[in-house]
Parts: structure tokens; C-alpha cells; sequence
């Protein structure tokens, strides 16, 4: 399956199937994919938290503030995606450039996470809101907890075009 398949296959479910566990081989391809993905000066500055069971439902309930996420509380796994300290590289160069690549990396991780996933048939949801406090405290984890991603099978996938901006709002081509 080329990339541009696989894009255009993944996308944010909110209906997972609670009863339908991720296989442990394809939680191992798709954590693999995010650490095979690229970070400034290679320093990966985040670690992976796999929460399943009784883990993944506590962490899906620090996702639910204000009544938001409810389809949380079905998801079988929940990946914790936390901060880890640059390295002396790229502490130095977000500091003179002032760019917290820390976050880059993390979204660009999370991006090979999503996609491999979506290459192997499984779901995936993207959560940014969540209580980071009472994540670290679940999973015994230093570095601020950053995002969350759902894992699992759709009840029943939904895939749905996808509404865009077109290229000619999106790209300039320069010569």
C-alpha cells in the first residue's frame, strides 16, 4: 500500500469496538513505526506507554474532562505519548532558534504511529486533551505527558471523504 493510500485511509474513529482487542504483533509494528520516525539530532525525546485493560481505562477517563471523548472509555489500548529531555544538540538549537522541537518530534511520531496503523487495519484517534498530572501519576512516567493515542477496531468503519483545503490554498510552488 503506498503512502498516499494509507492517508487517505486513516481517520480519527470515535466508535471503537470494546470487546476487540489489538493484537500484541501489530501494537509492535505500529510502536516501531514511531520509533523508526525522524527527530531532531535523532534524540527521540519521548517515550511510548502501551496501557491496555484496566491501564487504558483509567487513562481514557483523564481524557474526558468536561464531558468531552466519551468513546474513550471504549478503546481497548491507549498510547501515552511522554516528553523526554532533549539532547545536548537539540537543547542548543531550540534554544538559539527558538522552536521547541521537542513538540515536533512528538507529532511527527505520532503521524508514523497513526499511519502504520492504519496500514495494518487497525484505528486510531489523536487525544490532546488530557490531564497530564494524573496520566504520569497511571503510568509512572517523569516526563509530561503530551498525547494519547487511541487504538483499536471500529464497531463499523466509517471511512468518509475527507473534506481538505485544496492545493492551490494549501501550496506555492516557488522558482
Amino acid at each position: 500500500m503506498d503512502f498516499l493510500n494509507i492517508a487517505n485511509l486513516r481517520y480519527s474513529c470515535r466508535d471503537f469496538d470494546p470487546n476487540r482487542t489489538v493484537e500484541r504483533e501489530k501494537l509492535q509494528k505500529i510502536v516501531e513505526a514511531g520509533i523508526l520516525s525522524p527527530s531532531a539530532c535523532n534524540g527521540q525525546p519521548y517515550h511510548f506507554t502501551v496501557c491496555e485493560g484496566e491501564v487504558a481505562k483509567k487513562v481514557a477517563k483523564c481524557t474526558t474532562d468536561v464531558g468531552i471523548n466519551k468513546f474513550a472509555y471504549d478503546v481497548p489500548v491507549m498510547l501515552v505519548i511522554s516528553e523526554e529531555p532533549y539532547t545536548k544538540m537539540a537543547a542548543m538549537g531550540a534554544k538559539l532558534k527558538h522552536n521547541d522541537y521537542r513538540s515536533i518530534d512528538i507529532g511527527i511520531a505520532s503521524a508514523y504511529i497513526t499511519a502504520e496503523a492504519a496500514s495494518l487495519g487497525v484505528d486510531s484517534c489523536i487525544l490532546g486533551w488530557i490531564n497530564d498530572e494524573q496520566i504520569r501519576d497511571i503510568c509512572d512516567i517523569k516526563g509530561a505527558a503530551r498525547l494519547v493515542i487511541a487504538l483499536g477496531y471500529a464497531k463499523e468503519p466509517k471511512l468518509r471523504p475527507k473534506k481538505r483545503k485544496s492545493v492551490e490554498e494549501m501550496v506555492t510552488f516557488k522558482k
